[in-house]
């Protein structure tokens, strides 16, 4: 048995796909992923969530199609078996409690509790890094969603009270100090309820666009443009629009990292604000609701907010001093109801612990 945290990201969106550098933490919702033996060559799949179980052939594994939300564990297996794993047939239950659709990321926590289950119960090897990238390949090739290595590296090496500040391009981390207690501050994740599929066209589109932009300007990542080059770059206007908040994301980390370092948590604030404005005009992925959230809340005593993860729909994520936060969740509550809005879901994250093996026989 193992588990793997959900995640949040404080800044850095939409740029781990370019090789930017990008500021997650895990939370303290987690998936918990059994994995038995079997001796029959079948794989069977099952979770608390769904009231459907999946049996097939290890055979069949390759060309699969089937159920979406077990196409992400089958796709750890499928990826771990290129590598030469050889698996005589596997049970794999799932439960957990990390929300589905709301920004933070419950495809990699699937994905990496997984990973780390058949990494111990087969004694494979692999190192947290190894684990993470192949759940990306996991879920780049076999789901079909061209994300970056972000989640899962959040997933897999967070440590509590500390964000992850993950290179994606040299894949160096840093663990940044982030004890919020202490400077008596909260994280709020506003869940919109608005439910997102990114296997859709939005995100891909927004990936696209960004690698259009690198393969015309001859570049091994994004991260290599400089803010004078793209200025004078010959790019279609929306790719040029796109790759416009690539860019000024990169440098909002950068500030960020200075500003949590200084403990200028006003300043991350502001910079937060930045980034979700970016994103709503700029790279086009926010919803109203999301909107709504970020404007009520800093309009209620928050230091700064913007939407979080791949867009359309999810949460908004919400610094603010730990005296305002109740006042901020009554307010954007009232403002949903008000704009006749789905009830939104709100929580309080801190950060935690990263992928660990909770049982092993």
């Amino acid at each position: 048995m193992a588990s793997a945290p959900g995640r949040a990201n404080l800044i850095g969106e939409h740029i781990d796909y370019a090789g930017g550098v990008v500021l997650p933490f895990a939370i303290s919702d987690r998936t918990h992923v059994g994995v038995t033996r079997r001796s029959d060559r079948k794989l069977h799949v099952s979770s608390t969530h769904s009231k459907l179980a999946i049996t097939l052939e290890l055979d069949e594994l390759e060309n699969w199609k089937g159920t979406p939300w077990a196409r992400y564990p089958l796709g750890v297996v499928h990826v771990l078996r290129t590598l030469g794993a050889d698996f005589p047939g596997l049970d794999i239950e799932i439960d957990g409690s990390v929300p589905h659709g709301a920004g933070v990321s419950s495809s990699a926590a699937l994905e990496c509790a997984t990973a780390l289950a058949l990494n111990e119960l087969f004694s494979l090897g692999h190192s947290s890094l190894d684990l993470a990238k192949i759940c990306r390949r996991a879920e780049n090739e076999y789901v079909g969603m061209p994300c970056g290595l972000m989640d899962q590296a959040a997933s897999m090496l967070s440590q509590e009270n500390h964000i992850l500040a993950f290179d994606c391009l040299t894949f160096e981390t840093q663990q940044l100090p982030f004890n919020l207690s202490e400077d008596n501050l909260e994280i709020l994740l506003i869940d919109s309820q608005v439910k997102h599929q990114l296997v859709d066209g939005g995100y891909a589109s927004r990936f696209a666009a960004c690698e259009s932009a690198r393969s015309t300007l001859g570049l091994d990542s994004l991260r290599h443009l400089t803010r004078e080059a793209f200025e004078s770059a010959d790019l279609e206007p929306l790719v040029r629009k796109r790759v416009s908040h690539v860019i000024a994301e990169m440098e909002r980390v950068s500030k960020t990292m200075v500003a949590l370092k200084e403990k200028n948590f006003r300043e991350v604030g502001e910079l937060l604000n930045q980034s979700h404005a970016s994103l709503r005009d700029i790279y086009e992925v926010s919803c109203k609701e999301l909107d709504l959230a970020c404007e009520v809340a800093l309009t209620s005593g928050a230091f700064g907010g913007r939407m979080m993860g791949g867009g359309f729909g999810g949460s908004a994520i919400i610094l603010t001093p730990i005296d305002n936060t109740q006042t901020v969740i009554a307010n954007v509550s009232k403002a949903f109801a008000d704009a006749g809005f789905k009830k939104p879901r709100a929580f309080i994250v801190s950060p935690s612990a990263g992928a660990r093996i909770e049982y092993s026989a």
